[in-house]
């Protein structure tokens, strides 16, 4: 029997049902799952969803394919095996992420299985967040797990950087303001409470004027999906703060974004790798998801600001200055979140097959 006409096994289904929960670009949720029996299961990128403006090079869309890869992976150390990831199996088909297989029996840590268990819990963050720092040892630990698949976490932890990188995050934010052509594509992915989608960000995820500290955006659509924001108390108000997303189109409201920002940005960070290939993309990833969930496993929830990634000169500034020469992938912002609202996930029906 062929893969494409063979019947998703319950294995595979479950498989995918954790794989789904995680986090992606404007929440477009761009993978597409294969499922080869009990044998192996498949991942592919979506390419219809992709954001050709935004992300035209399709890096934050294999990042949000690694973070489902992740959970795969962790799905299958739930049931006590090893997964066997064969990145990239195919040369002629670049949207032929990974291939996994089930590996030799090992019964799970205690440390994965508090991770699966939040994945659901997991969330991204629209606001900003409560003022409770987060303890050192779990800053460390957050850390270790970036190195666990090869990334590396570099905090932004002395007030002139931050100025600095909310300067960039900004300088991000007004070139798509300005840009007439980035409006219809976000605006594509985005929906109001009165009409919900199972995919895209809802409008309300700006939360207030961007800039003005009242949210951010989730870049992402969360796990089960839910929204979310952090703070350490470091940042001062007026220093500048991130600017967040605009979904709801408020900066067509305004000149210019206002320019403070409270003091409740919580750890931030940026995701690194150290070389910057579809590899590098796919392992960024899923060190993304494991950094979240094995904080969400502790509380702490998950804000984002890939603005100036997604613009090459504000990017390399990024790497020269905040992310010891490797390549920034992510932007984030760690801290207890003080509430969620669940986002809606595509069925299964329409990304296993």
């Amino acid at each position: 029997m062929s893969v494409a006409s063979a019947r998703p096994s319950h294995a595979s289904t479950y498989l995918v049902r954790a794989a789904v929960t995680a986090p992606s670009v404007h929440d477009t949720q761009p993978w597409l799952f294969v499922a080869d029996g009990d044998r192996a299961i498949e991942l592919h990128a979506d390419v219809d969803r992709r954001l050709l403006l935004t992300d035209p090079f399709g890096r934050e869309m294999v990042i949000s394919c690694g973070a489902a890869l992740f959970n795969v992976r962790l799905a299958m150390r739930h049931l006590g095996f090893k997964p066997v990831v064969q990145p990239f199996p195919d040369p002629r088909d670049p949207a032929f992420l990974a291939r996994v297989t089930w590996g030799a029996y090992a019964e799970a840590t205690s440390e994965e299985q508090g991770m699966y268990a939040a994945l659901r819990r997991r969330h991204t963050v629209p606001g900003p967040f409560l003022t409770d720092p987060l303890p050192s040892h779990l800053v460390d630990a957050l850390s270790v797990q970036a190195h666990g698949e090869s990334a590396g976490l570099h905090l932004v932890d002395d007030s002139t950087s931050r100025r600095h990188l909310a300067e960039l995050v900004r300088a991000g934010q007004d070139v798509h303001r300005t840009d007439p052509a980035h409006h219809p594509e976000q605006a594509l992915w985005t929906w109001r409470l009165g009409h919900p989608r199972r995919e895209g960000m809802p409008a309300a995820a700006t939360g207030g004027p961007p800039g003005s500290g009242a949210g951010v955006r989730p870049p992402e659509g969360d796990s089960g999906g839910r929204p979310t924001g952090s703070d350490s108390g470091a940042e001062t108000p007026g220093s500048g703060g991130p600017a967040g997303r605009d979904y709801a189109g408020l900066t067509r409201m305004f000149p210019t974004p206002p320019r403070r920002w409270p003091a409740r940005t919580g750890l931030v960070a940026v995701l690194g790798t150290d070389r910057d290939d579809r590899s590098a993309w796919l392992r960024a990833g899923q060190a993304l998801e494991r950094i979240m969930l094995f904080a969400a496993a502790r509380d702490v929830m998950a804000a984002f600001h890939t603005q100036p990634l997604e613009l090459p000169w504000l990017r390399e500034q990024v790497r020269q200055t905040l992310s010891a020469g490797e390549f920034p992938q992510m932007i984030l912002r760690l801290g207890y979140a003080p509430g969620a609202r669940p986002l809606p996930r595509r069925p299964l029906t329409e990304v296993l097959r």
